[in-house]
Parts: structure tokens; sequence; C-alpha cells
């Protein structure tokens, strides 16, 4: 696997293979045993063995500006961080990007008027008004649980951090990602039996999304395209231009970097702008076609390719999500991404 360099990958990458968490179930008789590889594996290891030995954890306590909070985010380089209630004396939630789209979402109305929310109110503020709307408890992981569990909490709560905390001492040990575990994977995949299925084309497994799929005009504003994070839940939205061509790829990190430059006041501006406008070197689109192995585009993946035809037209878009159901889920039976 070859994973994107940022704030995650310079994590240490020594890894405690300190316990198997999990007894993997034999696969049913009849069978192929090459199915229950990545299954096995998964639920043979915990959440322990894949926290690096090194990494950078960001603690908000739930007083503090909201403003403050994410531009934080920006000066540590991190997606998320866990919050800390002082009269409860405990994480009562996690402050991600998705946050700030929706903050940005629901109260931005011109380049004029200043988002009063945004930099006034405070964490708990906020988060009394979100809740009304969403999830009101922290999900979070122990160190002992499986790595097939952590899997399975991503996937079915449709979050992309999950806090691993010690239940002795209430800390919070690591945020664990998608990216992280298929980064386990891949340091002490060699391990064990490669799959034959890992030999299959794009076009003959059932994995990423082909109809339906979200995607924003290169002359759209960067608010149509908050408004499409918020409605469709997507990660990150190919920007295609009047032919359908995918030109760029604008992710829900590069919205954080509004607050970075402080354009977050200016959601007017078009898509074409946002992706000129983005600091330092980001990389072009990262596609994939029909005709590839799942262990090509494995081999490529960095948090989703955008799979297109000869004409490089968006035809589906493949996530790590859909990776991990394919071949961690799909193979015990359970269906958590489309449940």
């Amino acid at each position: 696997f070859e994973m994107d360099e940022d704030e995650e990958d310079k994590e240490e990458d020594v890894l405690s293979m300190k316990t198997g968490c999990t007894d993997a179930a034999a696969p049913p008789a009849g069978s192929d045993p090459d199915t229950f590889i990545y299954m096995k594996f998964m639920k043979s290891h915990c959440c322990y063995d894949a926290i690096p030995t090194s990494s950078k954890l960001v603690i908000f306590d739930t007083s503090l500006q909201v403003k403050k909070a994410f531009f934080a985010m920006v000066a540590n380089g991190v997606r998320a961080a866990p919050l800390w209630d002082n009269k409860l004396k405990c994480f009562v939630g996690m402050l991600t990007i998705t946050d700030f789209i929706n903050i940005l979402h629901r109260y931005y109305k011109s380049p004029l008027v200043q988002i009063y929310e945004l930099e006034e109110h405070k964490i708990e503020t906020w988060r009394e008004i979100y809740l009304q709307y969403s999830i009101n408890r922290l999900i979070s992981i122990t160190p002992d649980s499986s790595l097939f569990d952590a899997i399975y909490s991503l996937l079915k709560n449709k979050i992309h951090r999950l806090p691993v905390i010690d239940p002795a001492s209430g800390n919070v040990l690591h945020i664990l990602t998608h990216k992280r575990i298929l980064k386990f994977l891949h340091i002490f995949g060699c391990m064990i039996p490669k799959p034959r299925f890992l030999q299959k084309r794009i076009n003959e497994v059932p994995i990423g999304t082909f109809k339906e799929i979200a995607t924003v005009q290169e002359s759209a504003s960067v608010y149509d395209a908050l408004s499409i994070f918020v409605e469709r839940r997507v990660s990150a939205l190919p920007v295609v231009n009047e032919e359908g061509k995918v030109v760029a790829l604008y992710s829900r990190f590069d919205v954080i970097n509004l607050a970075a430059q402080k354009n977050y006041n200016n959601l007017n501006m078009t898509m074409r702008e946002a992706v000129a406008s983005r600091a330092g070197w980001v990389e072009g689109v990262l596609k994939c076609y029909p005709h590839e192995t799942l262990e090509t585009i494995i081999d490529r993946i960095v948090h989703r390719l955008v799979l297109v035809d000869a004409d490089d037209v968006v035809r589906g878009i493949v996530s790590l999500s859909d990776l991990l159901q394919a071949l961690v889920l799909s193979p015990a039976g359970i269906d958590a991404l489309y449940s």
C-alpha cells in the first residue's frame, strides 16, 4: 500500500505487536479461504497494535472559542481533536473538519457579513446547537478491541476518526482512521498470504460508488461545494468541467485551509478559484480505470480514487471505506457501509 504523505504519515511506523486480541473464526466449509484472509487478520489484532509509538494529539476544552480551535487545528496539522468538558471531567465528543463545514454552511450570508457564530461562539455553544440534529455521544473504542471492531464502528457510524480511549485512565491514546488501519496492514501484510481476489479487475468487484456520483462544477461556488458535503456526507468532490471531465479533487481538508488563508468569509468564489488558491503543492487527481486490478488501486489509493473512462469523464468513486468494506466486512457477511 502506498499512502500519501501528510501529518498521519509522519507518525512513527514502529508498532507494537502486543497481542492477538480476537480469535478469528474459521472460514465456513466449502468457501474460498482467500476471502477471509484480511477479515481474520483484523480480528486477530487489536487497536493498540496499530497505535504508532509517536504521534500528535491535540485536545480542546469545550470552553475554547470555535475560531481559535480551528486555527489551532490548522497550525498543528491535525484533522480532528477530542473535546474535554471540565465540568463533567470527561471527553464528550470530537471537533472535526465536518464541524467547520457545518458552521460555514449554516451561518454564511455574504462576503460583506462577518460570520458572528464562527467569530464568537465557544465550542460548547456550537455543540448545544448542533447536537439537536446529530449524535449526542462520543463514539470511541478501547485499546484491546479488535481492528475488525474498529472498522465496523468507523463504517457503521459513518465517521472518519475513532478515538482509542484507555478505560482505566480515561485518556485518549490515539485517533484511529481508515488510513492508519490500512497502513498497519501494509506494514505487517507480508506476514499473511496475498489473496487471489486482488488480481480481479475493478469492474469485476462490487466496490465503489457508480450511481448518483457527487461532483461539483468548476464554475460553482465554494458554498455550493459545502452544501454537497453537508447533504451527501462525502469526504471529497471531483471538480469537473463543462464536458464532465475531472480537473481537480476538492476534499474536506481543503475546507479547513480556508481558515489558514482567512478565506472563509468569501464562499462565493468559484471552485476554479478555490482550487487555484490552494497553498503549497497539491497532488493531482488520483484516477483509476475499470480494467485495473484491485491490487493496483490499493497500492495507489490515498483517501479516495476517482474512476474515469478513457475520456477522463467521472464514472465512479472508490474510497477507503469501500476498500475496508470489501476486504474485511463483506467476507464476514456484514454490510456496515450501505445498511
